[in-house]
């Protein structure tokens, strides 16, 4: 049952569907897409892969790579089912954890120059975030269809916050100057 599995059995599920991978290859795939919202550990990873594996929903395949053995997982039929069906599950959880915006709530409890500098990084962290996907975009050359409207989404929402963090650094600023 897709529903009691976690975020991270979710993705290694979506990602074993496009192709068998070693545990170290869902680490290198998700470090390079999926980690700007949906972060995943080594931790969480290999443990997962075992549970997926005694679950039925993925199988698991030696391939000698040099002196060593490689664990290639890959999905079953009941694996391909059981991510169908989440795919196509109407709970959409959205939740946002942001430390800077905490930070920002308790912001009252700063000095005006503290404040301004927490926002100033917010800001200058945004912008950095946005120059980092479209480097990716620019890397990926023309790429079409739903995981491109995903990195769009990202290049799109990391421009809106650094704006909104860089107003927000201007009231800061102009409040500041009319108190001296």
């Amino acid at each position: 049952d897709m529903s009691r599995l976690n975020a991270t059995a979710r993705v290694i599920l979506g990602l074993l569907k496009f192709s068998p991978r070693t545990g170290y290859d869902v680490k290198r795939v998700t470090d390079f897409s999926t980690r700007f919202f949906w972060r995943a550990s080594y931790g969480q990873i290999y443990p997962e892969l075992r549970a997926l594996t005694v679950a039925g929903l993925v199988h698991v395949s030696e391939e000698p790579r040099g002196r060593r053995q490689r664990r290639v997982y890959g999905l079953t039929p009941k694996g391909e089912r059981a991510l169908r069906d989440w795919l196509l599950a109407t709970s959409d959880v959205y939740e946002l954890r942001d430390e800077g915006l905490l930070r920002l709530f308790f912001g009252e409890l700063l000095a005006g120059e503290e404040l301004l500098s927490l926002v100033r990084r917010r800001r200058e962290a945004f912008e950095a975030s946005g120059a980092h996907f479209r480097a990716i975009s620019a890397s990926l050359g023309e790429v079409e269809g739903p995981s491109a409207e995903v990195l769009r989404y990202g290049i799109e929402l990391m421009d809106w916050n650094a704006a909104w963090w860089g107003e927000l650094e201007q009231r800061l600023g102009s409040a500041a100057d009319s108190a001296l």
